[in-house]
């Protein structure tokens, strides 16, 4: 789906208007209906703003054929406040989930070896 397409999209099940997703955004109207019409392609860093307010990757703003990660309300807090943390707190954050992802896999090795 193109980027004109995915925005609009994204936008709509949201339910907000074009002006709304301007002044979330803090882009202009006139903008935003630029690229839902084709009539301009966003910067990288606009890009980045769109991506961040929808909580999607680039990726799938780009029609790179990645799906939309549907997030839970709690998701999407959680990295609301990882967003806040400055970069120390971010490398904290980063360290206690490298580890329990890294116990949640040994765990499950174990669990394969155990019933293999």
């Amino acid at each position: 789906m193109p980027f004109k397409d995915m925005l609009k999209r994204l936008r709509e099940e949201r339910g907000l208007s074009q002006d709304e997703l301007a002044r979330l955004t803090q882009l202009s109207k006139s903008t935003i209906s630029m690229y839902e019409n084709g009539n301009r392609e966003p910067k990288f860093e606009t890009l980045e703003v769109i991506a961040d307010f929808f909580n999607v990757d680039m990726n799938t703003l780009l029609d790179k054929k990645q799906p939309i990660m549907v997030l839970t309300q709690q998701e999407e807090t959680h990295i609301k406040k990882y967003r806040q943390l400055d970069a120390d707190g971010r490398e904290r954050v980063d360290y206690v989930l490298d580890m329990e992802h890294k116990l949640a896999n040994e765990r499950a090795e174990k669990e394969e070896q155990h019933l293999g």
